[in-house]
């Protein structure tokens, strides 16, 4: 059995993370060594909490060195914890506490107009990315870490959940593709975590074993709250097989990784999308006909804002709900643009008072001037009216204004 163990991050540009080696000895009791800018104010309750995490593994006699670059207790705690992990193979966790505000759950057609993908190995990424209002916030551990580092992001991602403040964001996930994801599970499930995304997907299959696991962790803890899942189609067969995808148990969203499917293909993707209209169709379909919600992939050119607007508009005419985002600088563009907008506020104002005034009138027949209204465009109308509100850009009395414009 090894005896020494390294984790971490170290180096130019490394903020909020630290590095440590581990070695158990047989004897000399517990020497740590820290090395610290803040050495000096946080070195006493830097070693404090070291040595508490030692004792709860009933570790004695080890040598320590911690390369501190500002991190914070939870990333400490993960980072030796999973030193201690690799080389005692003890499965007990050293849990920070879980925060008052991380309790929430969320619903099953919660707005997802944006998604924030943050590297599960990357702490200084994290803490405050809550307060640039993303609709949700997504702990990556599947391509944004490294092979080497996905263990040890495991514990970062875990007490994340736990210590960080996601400012009500919606607290997702992505695991790495089925079946190793299905390990990440353990990591994540007991700690409150609203959305699964499930990567690579390519079969109801797949996701059923995502559920099984699921289902056994919500189990083995107690958990009586809802784990949605979001898969996300990145190739032509996940493409194909989307609206099976979409039909299956706790699926809220697809959403479509654009990079991986075109290279699936063979091709190159560009601005216009002309190359993945198919493939966004097919699963904007495939969603419509679930009842779920449709993501589109990702937009990489976290300089161009005029170019993201266009592509958020050709998203949302194309029937896509949302998309996801790796810069927090893309969130309020695509907040405006999947936005309902005034033409789109004002008709499904017309739509929602013509159907409220009929019912008040006792008529089974809704219109709005010559045209019958059905019911799936009321729905839809008084979902546009519901979102205004509540991003502001209607008042909540909007009715009564309505009607005095009428009157005028």
């Amino acid at each position: 059995m090894a005896t020494k163990a390294t984790t971490g991050n170290k180096g130019k540009g490394v903020r909020s993370d630290c590095a440590l080696t581990l070695e158990i000895t047989s004897e000399g009791g517990i020497n740590i060594e820290l090395i610290s800018k803040v050495n000096v104010l946080y070195g006493e309750s830097i070693r404090k909490l070291c040595r508490e995490i030692l004792a709860f593994y009933g570790i004695e006699h080890a040598i320590l060195t911690l390369e501190d670059s500002g991190a914070l207790d939870f990333v400490i705690s993960a980072r030796l914890e999973a030193a201690i992990r690799n080389l005692t193979g003890d499965t007990r966790e050293f849990l920070p506490e879980m925060l008052l505000q991380n309790t929430y759950q969320t619903t099953r057609d919660r707005y997802r107009f944006s998604r924030l993908y943050l590297p599960g190995n990357t702490p200084s990424l994290m803490i405050n990315a809550g307060i640039h209002k993303p609709n949700g916030i997504i702990l990556d551990l599947e391509d944004a870490v490294a092979v080497t580092k996905k263990p040890e992001a495991r514990f970062l991602v875990r007490n994340a959940l736990r210590a960080l403040d996601f400012y009500g964001a919606e607290r997702m996930v992505r695991i790495n593709q089925v079946p190793d994801g299905l390990g990440d599970l353990d990591y994540i499930i007991p700690h409150n975590v609203n959305l699964i995304l499930v990567p690579k997907c390519e079969s109801a299959e797949q996701i059923s074993r995502v559920n099984l696991r699921i289902a056994e962790l919500k189990a083995k803890h107690n958990i009586t709250g809802n784990v949605w899942l979001m898969p996300i189609i990145e190739s032509a067969m996940g493409v194909l097989k989307s609206l099976e995808i979409a039909q299956s148990e706790n699926v809220v969203a697809l959403a479509i990784g654009l990079e991986d499917y075109t290279a699936d293909l063979g091709t190159r993707r560009t601005n216009e999308g002309t190359e993945s209209f198919f493939a966004r169709s097919m699963v904007v379909n495939a969603c419509k006909a679930a009842g779920i919600q449709a993501i589109d992939s990702v937009f990489s050119d976290v300089a161009d804002m005029e170019a993201l607007k266009e592509n958020v508009l050709r998203s949302k005419s194309l029937g896509f709900d949302g998309m996801g985002c790796i810069h927090p600088r893309q969130i309020r563009v695509i907040h405006d643009n999947f936005a309902p907008d005034d033409a789109e506020i004002e008709k499904a104002g017309k739509i929602v008072h013509a159907f409220i005034e009929a019912g008040e009138k006792g008529l089974g027949v809704v219109s709005l001037g010559t045209k019958m209204i059905d019911p799936p465009v009321v729905k839809r109308a008084q979902r546009t009216i519901d979102l205004a509100v509540s991003i502001g850009k209607l008042s909540a009395d909007w009715r009564n204004k309505f009607i005095e414009s009428q009157n005028d």
